[in-house]
């Protein structure tokens, strides 16, 4: 195990194996292999839509079924998009059974969903702007009722509300969602988000997420906080199409926000494995062009900025998540920002941190010998287990971190 194990992620284990009548399995040979890990690896999953539900064909299904493939082998957790203007483009008409086709998708391959968003001023629906704002109050409620209900058991984590901090003062075009929040003001907006999705489903993890890491977010978290808004993990966006934050500037932002004690994920990251992003571009969307090419040059330096930035974020002892978009270069603003190229070979980035991941941050199989008291040590990273004696197996949970003493019978 490497030596890397940070403290709030990690169990030293001792494990007891006996027989039906309490006596020590002395002298066997177990085998343990990690199979979840309790920390998010995450990737928006969008691409899954159309495979889950059969909508490709001939080469274009192969393409989508190797990216999959190659999606599987490194991630545990997807990001669905449940932008309100593509999920319900005609009111009472969402598209609720392609991304329950989705979703099951990824739970059948064990991964994590995350819905986002439930309220967003950009891509909200069209057909708000001809209801009053007491009417599109209810249907943004009744919305995340709705998709919170009708998800229960497949999704369970919820990027509630989007981009709180800039959604009241949005002037590229006029939307529901920002009328509504500039009557209400952000905590009042956010509030009734939150509410009704935890009194949809109080067991449901939510997020609030954010592109906004200057005080203006911390200010506006203190203040939900003191509202009584329940936030179960803050969600901090990290598009650097401009350049790699640095070690330093993610520090500073950890410590930022680590002062509300919540756990943290970096929901969207994205490096860039081309030419970066002019710095005079204030909007990112702002950024329009036909031909965004991966070099080899921005290859080799994705590859270094984003091991560095996940060391940097897997060491912090309330990073819980961190979730690459997109897996694949030409998505959003048609960015190289992914970890596999166009043609579908994988970059460098995406073999190193493959090699990270499942290398060093992960259990994989390993042979051990039970002692004269039918006990195995070892240290581990919090998630589930299996143990193999013979032809036998057996699941265990690490859930806290520290020491764990478990008993497994054979």
């Amino acid at each position: 195990m490497n030596s890397t194990i940070r403290e709030k992620s990690a169990a030293d284990v001792t494990l007891t194996f006996r027989n039906a009548d309490q006596t020590p399995i002395i002298a066997q040979e177990i085998t343990l292999a990690q199979t979840k890990h309790k920390f998010l690896f995450g990737v928006s999953g969008f691409d899954l839509i159309p495979l889950s539900n059969n909508e490709y064909s001939g080469k274009e299904k192969e393409q989508a079924e190797e990216r999959a493939s190659h999606l599987l082998a490194l991630f545990n957790a997807v990001t669905l998009p449940f932008y309100w203007a593509r999920f319900e483009p005609l009111r009472g008409k969402p598209l609720t059974g392609q991304l329950i086709q989705a979703s099951q998708w990824c739970v059948d391959h064990h991964l994590t969903v995350k819905g986002h968003p439930l309220c967003w001023h950009t891509l909200t629906a069209d057909w708000l702007l001809s209801l009053s704002n007491t009417e599109i109050l209810q249907e943004q409620t009744k919305r995340i009722r709705r998709e919170v209900s009708d998800f229960r058991g497949l999704i369970g984590l919820w990027d509630v509300i989007n981009e709180a901090v800039i959604m009241p003062i949005f002037d590229k075009y006029d939307n529901g969602i920002t009328r509504l929040c500039k009557e209400l003001g952000r905590i009042k907006t956010i509030k009734a988000m939150f509410d009704a999705a935890r009194e949809e489903n109080p067991g449901a993890i939510l997020v609030l997420n954010d592109f906004d890491v200057s005080p203006a977010y911390d200010i506006l978290i203190e203040g939900c906080l003191e509202a009584g808004i329940k936030i179960d993990v803050i969600g901090i966006q990290s598009h650097m199409h401009q350049g790699y934050w640095g070690r330093e500037k993610t520090l500073k932002i950890l410590d930022q926000f680590s002062r509300f004690n919540l756990p943290i994920h970096f929901s969207e990251t994205t490096l860039v494995s081309g030419r970066l992003m002019p710095p005079e571009i204030v909007d990112l969307n702002d950024y329009q062009v036909e031909d965004w090419p991966t070099t080899p040059e921005g290859e080799e330096r994705q590859a270094r900025e984003a091991i560095q930035h996940y060391k940097t974020l897997f060491a912090h002892p309330l990073v819980e998540g961190i979730t690459w978009w997109d897996l694949a270069d030409g998505g959003w603003i048609n960015a190289p920002g992914g970890l596999i190229r166009k043609d579908g070979s994988t970059k460098l980035a995406y073999n190193e941190l493959l090699k990270l991941v499942k290398g060093e941050w992960w259990v994989s199989p390993t042979k051990l010998t039970t002692d004269s008291e039918g006990q195995i040590q070892f240290s581990g990273y919090l998630g589930e287990y299996e143990v193999t004696l013979g032809k036998e197996r057996r699941q265990l949970n690490l859930n806290e971190a520290g020491a764990s003493r478990q008993q497994v019978y054979f």
